[in-house]
């Protein structure tokens, strides 16, 4: 009989979620490149959130 060790289950799960990470980061860096617009009103909204007291 040949042995085979699986893998931990919480292994896998940390590696799917380290690679779902990286490809929506790499999406989102993808579209906010393409809309300019969409950092710039982001920017905005953080800017006026801040409080000067």
């Amino acid at each position: 009989m040949k042995t085979y060790k699986k893998p931990a289950t919480s292994k896998l799960v940390m590696r799917f979620d380290n690679e779902l990470k990286n490809i929506l980061t790499n999406d989102l860096n993808s579209f906010m490149s393409r809309n300019p617009f969409l950092a710039r009103k982001k920017q905005a909204a953080i800017n006026n959130t801040l409080s000067v007291a």
